[in-house]
């Protein structure tokens, strides 16, 4: 079914609100006080705007949980080489979502774990990196996290080699929220044994 032009339009609100705030959070030299920024601007975004997850709840004004601020669980990481590979995903109304794995990152302690990269082969692409840890189930989401995913506007940093990772900032795809959306979730290359008790949670 095509898009009405105030759904296509508030969409686009949505995705330029995300993206200026994932620019807010970089912006901020202090990376707890950007968790904060994150935290309080996604909770007035979920409880107002349209095309929020949660609009279909009884309160959408519902409290998102989050664990507190950790910062030795941010990482500046090189991007290792790993093994092509290419799958297909449902994206629901977006169509199939090609994901191509492009390469993997070592979490160093108090995490230990690898986490493939993915780039996103659609109009615009982008870099994905979901997250399904200890937590999946018993804390938060049980298909997984995300912890990057550009092409929404989820972006910390890096160069041409490297990319910051924050696991404060893991959070729910929306299909954790209502199962009317299809999102890519975490593959077993991005699944990992530690409890990564930061970010969204349940």
């Amino acid at each position: 079914m095509a898009k009405s032009v105030t759904s296509a339009l508030t969409l686009v609100d949505w995705r330029t609100r995300v993206a200026s705030l994932y620019a807010a959070v970089r912006a901020e030299s202090d990376p707890a006080e950007g968790h904060r920024l994150w935290r309080e601007t996604r909770a007035e975004l979920f409880a107002t705007h349209p095309q929020s997850p949660t609009s279909g709840w009884d309160d959408p004004r519902q409290e998102i949980a989050y664990w507190p601020y950790d910062p030795a669980l941010r990482f500046e990481l090189p991007v290792l080489a790993a093994e092509p590979d290419e799958r297909d995903v449902d994206g629901g109304d977006d169509g199939s979502v090609t994901m191509q794995r492009i390469g993997r990152v070592e979490l160093p302690d108090p995490v230990a774990g690898s986490l493939d990269v993915w780039w996103l082969h659609q109009y615009g692409g982008g870099i994905f990196v979901p997250l399904r840890d200890g937590t999946a189930g018993h804390g938060s989401y049980g298909a997984g996290r995300y912890l990057l995913d550009t092409a929404k506007g989820s972006w910390f940093g890096g160069d041409d080699e490297h990319l910051v990772l924050d696991l404060n900032f893991a959070y729910h795809p929306s299909c954790r929220y209502d199962d009317r959306w299809r999102c890519p979730l975490a593959p077993a290359g991005n699944t990992i044994e530690a409890r990564v008790e930061a970010g969204e949670r349940l």
